[in-house]
């Protein structure tokens, strides 16, 4: 397997698929490098280099017990695309995976980077506070811990059926993709996906995303009921200075698999813009 070790030991597996301008994705919670797997080959077929990793504590990553946090996340998101020499990259990230690739410019710079793409992504802040009054209490990510606590498996299963739209009528979710989702997801270390609800719901990203001087494309969903759409995207669009704001009409969650063919589409028509 394509791994890289962090400065503090961690293995954190990667894909590069393809030739040409690097195309990196990160992923969401509590998910792999695998759920870009459409993404990937699409994009490795049109003369791009696909690049996606597993976050630590992810997938066939190492499992360590502390650095899940967005700060440690960005930074191993780094030293990847120092490694690997990368160059006028393209950085997609989706869900939690959006709030790392804030995270990554913020701290890091785009110095590497030619553009980035949020796509159902976490920012600017997911919990709600005084500052942010549009933003979820904090009982909805305790009732996220007290479930993956007492059944993790189970509620991975139930997950799916918000994260997907499976609850909307018209909408053909299969059993596969939940499947898929629910394996991803028991892949990931116990340890980890706790940890990183915190850092998903938790992780103010408002002045990461002021940095963000590449363009930007900003796709959402207006039914997604897992990150909605007025206290995220809405918010990001207005904090990104020049950024594209492309919102699917009645699309869930986990549009990158549901939705995949009109993701493809506009991911291709942006990067090549």
């Amino acid at each position: 397997m394509a791994t890289i070790t962090t400065k503090d030991g961690t293995k954190i597996y990667y894909k590069d698929w393809g030739t040409g301008q690097p195309v990196v994705f990160s992923h969401g919670w509590p998910l792999s490098a695998d759920a870009w797997e459409d993404q990937m080959v699409f994009l490795g077929s049109h003369g791009y280099r696909a690049i996606a990793h597993d976050r630590r504590g992810h997938g066939r990553s190492s499992q360590p017990w502390d650095g899940n946090d967005m700060d440690t996340y960005a930074d191993d998101l780094a030293e990847l695309t120092e490694t690997l020499d990368l160059k006028d990259a393209v950085h997609v990230g989706h869900s939690a995976g959006g709030g790392e690739v804030a995270r990554y410019i913020g701290r890091h710079g785009t110095k590497r980077v030619a553009k980035a793409v949020l796509i159902g992504a976490v920012p600017p802040l997911m919990l709600m506070t005084e500052a942010n009054p549009g933003g979820l209490p904090i009982e909805v990510f305790d009732g996220i811990r007290a479930g993956v606590l007492a059944d993790r498996s189970q509620f991975f299963k139930e997950l799916t059926v918000t994260f997907y739209g499976a609850n909307r009528s018209g909408v053909p979710v299969s059993q596969g993709l939940r499947d898929w989702f629910w394996l991803q997801g028991m892949q990931a270390g116990f340890k980890a996906v706790l940890d990183g609800i915190k850092a998903f719901s938790e992780t103010d990203f408002t002045e990461d995303l002021k940095k963000i001087d590449v363009p930007t494309l900003i796709i959402h969903g207006d039914d997604d009921q897992i990150v909605p759409i007025n206290d995220s995207a809405l918010l990001s669009a207005a904090l990104v200075k020049g950024s594209t704001l492309k919102v699917y009409p009645g699309a869930d969650h986990g549009l990158c698999s549901t939705h995949k063919n009109q993701v493809n589409a506009d991911l291709l028509a942006f990067i090549r813009g």
